[in-house]
């Protein structure tokens, strides 16, 4: 699938995390960026992907679309050979009613975005930002996988709207995806699938969940112990540059493990006071499971996460990302670094070094 560069290529939920880096790249390599927002006055939102179009060869054009609004992309989408889907929830606590905040969103989005697609005769590639937790749900599912290692064949079974939501989401707007696209064969849907994203971002102040997990390692939550937690850890930067290579790479197929490598709180804690010092309240040690299954509900988790998450192991094969697209990633211990010191630079924390 070869792609006319000349041609404009959109990219939905532009201001998001991941993808204000992919608009940034995009237009850094001159192309003519559309992108999709909810609210095209916001300026808190906006200001910084307007300001990144002005030091670039590219141009910038945002419109303003709903992920729940049929018909919404049509216009955006108008003349366009690829189209980036980013734009869909990422909240795991805190959230009352998971069909309306996320699944409905992730679902309805990616039919509206992707049956535009259909629509447009222009469109040759669509690039979808899914997640690993469309490969699995728990991390015990990687047990069940051959020789204990999650692959891009393996699908979430596991999450439902009652148990792990947000994962349960990312694999039911995935397998939408793969529906609408094998009922024709215009165009080709490529999948990233990202694991834990952190790293800087190009917006200040984001609310997103990466940001509040780097703030437990400050705010006291780990002092006396982390949970045994284990996540794949991707740089944000390298997820951005993992969807264009999905864009442009033609004999790009398929789903993508995006992940550096895997982490628990305390490797990450290690990291950070290495870098930073003992003045921040990083993990030492693991809380025992026995008391984090104890008080789990107290803090937004459910005794059926505790179970089948703390202590097991996980590991993920990114094996077919550096082959397909010839991704390489950065070292865990850079992104978090970064991650941590942009938080500082921004006085979302003190500096106590």
């Amino acid at each position: 699938m070869n792609i006319d560069k000349t041609k404009p290529v959109l990219v939905t939920g532009g201001s998001g995390y991941i993808a204000s880096w992919l608009v940034k790249y995009l237009l850094d390599e001159g192309y003519n960026v559309r992108a999709t927002v909810r609210d095209p006055n916001n300026e808190k939102k906006v200001g910084p992907l307007k300001r990144l179009a002005e030091k670039t060869p590219g141009k910038l054009t945002l419109f303003q679309a709903d992920l729940m609004v049929p018909g919404s992309f049509n216009g955006p989408m108008k003349g366009c050979e690829v189209v980036f889907h980013t734009a869909s929830p990422f909240v795991f606590i805190g959230v009352k009613d998971p069909q309306k905040e996320l699944i409905d969103p992730a679902v309805q989005g990616t039919r509206n975005v992707l049956e535009a697609a259909n629509r447009n005769e222009s469109v040759k590639r669509v690039v979808l930002t899914s997640s690993v937790a469309a490969i699995h749900g728990d991390n015990a599912d990687a047990a069940q996988a051959e020789n204990g290692v999650l692959t891009e064949k393996y699908w979430n079974t596991t999450s439902s709207v009652d148990h792990q939501p947000y994962n349960y989401s990312k694999v039911a707007a995935e397998k939408v995806a793969w529906e609408i696209a094998e009922k024709q064969s215009r165009w080709d849907l490529v999948v990233i699938n990202p694991a834990f994203v952190l790293g800087p971002s190009l917006t200040q102040g984001s609310d997103s969940t990466s940001l509040s997990t780097m703030l437990q390692f400050t705010d006291g939550t780990f002092k006396f112990g982390a949970p045994d937690l284990s996540y794949g850890v991707v740089d944000v930067r390298d997820v951005a540059m993992a969807h264009i290579k999905a864009a442009f790479t033609p004999s790009a197929k398929g789903r993508h493990i995006t992940s550096s490598e895997v982490m628990s709180f305390v490797d990450m804690g290690r990291i950070l006071r290495k870098h930073f010092g003992s003045k921040y309240p990083f993990p030492r040690g693991k809380a025992p499971k026995p008391l984090i299954w104890l008080i789990a509900p107290f803090n937004g988790l459910t005794r059926k996460f505790v179970a089948r998450n703390v202590g097991h192991v996980l590991k993920l094969d990114n094996s077919y990302a550096k082959e397909d697209l010839g991704m390489s990633f950065r070292p865990a211990e850079q992104t978090l670094v970064e991650h941590f010191q942009q938080m500082i630079d921004d006085k979302i924390i003190p500096d106590k070094r």
